[in-house]
């Protein structure tokens, strides 16, 4: 039998790591960094819909430095073309041939910032990058690098020349965060800390890619009783029967859910899904993957959340 409880406490070790990390640049952001490192453990791509300005690239930044992987950045604009996130085939007059040009996309992590500012093309070029870790060019696919993660930002208050994201692809973000406004001690600790230099120069890498890999295939090892199971399906059938939703929560929705708590659970160093763990992570995974019966086709994240809390109200806990 495996010691799951090694694991567990392997994932531990190496989330502590990562947040302490982070947090030498991001101030005040403990629960949302852990929600970050729990998407990452599960190979979870990440919506961050929040305002411009509140510190979203310093974390994905912040996160590829701790991990030692490379990452790079696209800034969505109209103009953007598919084969400016996948890559291109282009001639090479010396050589007489075809030549792939590789895109930014061949990275471990991708931030894609304010990806709702080019058009539902552009913006399905990574769907396939996103569910499969691959993408197809001229026809051939390739393979991306492992592990690849998906940032996306968008701006909530901005709908001037914009575009939706479309159902499907939001549907592949693991989790939608927000960051948010810091409180007045963090915001001193940023005046701080970010008035002559940046911090992220002065952090380093604190685990390899080898670590970090072991570490996401652990969390798959972390035990789920049938009961907690079941209080998973009983919370995704509550949002497709409730009156106030148009679209409840899918099967993937479900397992996302699990995943999360399960790579939760291991966070806190236990080797078994609790309660809490899935309480804690079904608004970042759920919210975003309901629609409110007043939202027709456009997602309202506020909404979503205070319905996806009722849920979690009237769903009684399973006691062991």
């Amino acid at each position: 039998m495996p010691n799951t409880t090694m694991y567990a406490e392997n994932v531990q070790k190496l989330a502590c790591a990562i947040e302490e990390n982070i947090e030498k640049v991001i101030f005040g952001k403990k629960m949302q960094i852990r929600f970050v490192i729990t998407s990452m453990l599960c190979r979870g791509h990440i919506l961050l819909d929040d305002i411009p300005g509140t510190g979203k690239t310093t974390l994905a930044k912040a996160l590829a430095k701790s991990v030692s992987a490379e990452c790079r950045r696209i800034q969505f604009t109209p103009d953007l073309l598919p084969s400016d996130i996948t890559g291109i085939n282009y001639f090479n007059q010396k050589t007489g041939e075809f030549v792939f040009r590789p895109g930014p996309v061949f990275t471990n992590i991708l931030l894609a910032d304010e990806i709702n500012r080019t058009t539902p093309r552009t913006q399905s070029a990574l769907l396939e990058c996103m569910g499969e870790g691959q993408t197809t060019i001229d026809g051939v696919t390739y393979t991306l690098k492992s592990p690849f993660l998906v940032i996306a930002t968008q701006n909530p208050i901005e709908s001037q020349g914009t575009f939706p994201l479309p159902e499907a692809q939001t549907d592949r973000f693991f989790m939608k965060l927000s960051l948010g406004y810091p409180d007045r001690e963090s915001e001193r600790n940023i005046l701080s800390e970010h008035g002559s230099a940046s911090p992220l120069d002065d952090i380093s890498a604190v685990v390899s890619a080898e670590e970090l890999e072991a570490a996401c295939s652990s969390v798959s090892k972390i035990t789920v009783s049938d009961r907690i199971k079941d209080y998973i399906i009983a919370i995704a059938n509550a949002t497709r029967e409730n009156e106030r939703l148009r679209l409840g929560v899918s099967p993937r929705g479900t397992l996302c859910l699990m995943r999360a708590a399960q790579a939760f659970a291991a966070i806190n160093g236990r080797d078994f899904v609790l309660p809490d763990d899935v309480k804690a992570v079904a608004v970042p995974v759920l919210s975003h993957r309901v629609i409110s019966r007043s939202q027709n086709t456009l997602r309202v994240t506020d909404s979503n959340e205070v319905i996806i809390r009722y849920v979690l109200d009237m769903i009684p806990a399973p006691i062991e």
